[in-house]
């Protein structure tokens, strides 16, 4: 059995694609996941699966059958998102302040090609720093303010991606601990 996290892409977001959290939970109890608990209305589900075939695309196709309509999904199991709180490029920066930090979870990793392309680009003050299947960026004024959201990325990285605040991220994996599942 192994713990997992599924980021869902834009429900909830200005009275679009809604679904209540308590539905949402039942949509993974029925797909026979364990342990099933949500955090905020955004998308996050925190699950244990004794499989980890096609998770994203059985729950999106559940979703759609369910609810009529597409969201993306994008999963990490445990360890990956606990590779995330420790691969923080930032966490040694100078007056690092938490709450300006984001990170996109990409559906996969980029093409060397669109590395090499997005170099170009550059939004300063912000920042970001691309590892593996995530970005980590670093909002000065906020991301509502940033170029540096969900659709500059799939455009030029040409992956599905969902970010979630730094906080998010971290109550996520605070979620996935074993001693959490109880409460």
């Amino acid at each position: 059995m192994q713990t997992y996290t599924a980021l869902l892409r834009g429900i909830n977001v200005s009275g679009h694609k809604k679904i209540k959290m308590p539905d949402l939970k039942a949509l993974f109890e029925n797909l026979g996941f364990t342990n099933v608990r949500t955090y905020i209305q955004s998308g996050n589900v925190v699950f244990d699966s004794e499989t980890s075939e096609d998770l994203e695309s059985k729950i999106s196709a559940k979703i759609r059958e369910q609810f009529g309509f597409e969201v993306p999904v994008i999963c990490r199991n445990k360890q990956e998102m606990e590779e995330v709180l420790r691969r923080n490029p930032y966490a040694e920066m100078a007056e690092f302040d938490p709450e300006k930090l984001y990170v996109t979870f990409l559906a996969e990793e980029p093409q060397p090609d669109k590395l090499e392309a997005i170099k170009a680009f550059t939004f300063e003050p912000e920042m970001y720093t691309i590892l593996g299947r995530e970005v980590y960026v670093y909002c000065f004024n906020g991301y509502g303010n940033t170029k540096l959201e969900n659709l500059f990325f799939e455009k030029k990285l040409k992956v599905t991606c969902t970010t979630r605040n730094w906080r998010t991220v971290n109550k996520l994996v605070e979620m996935s601990q074993p001693e959490t599942v109880a409460k």
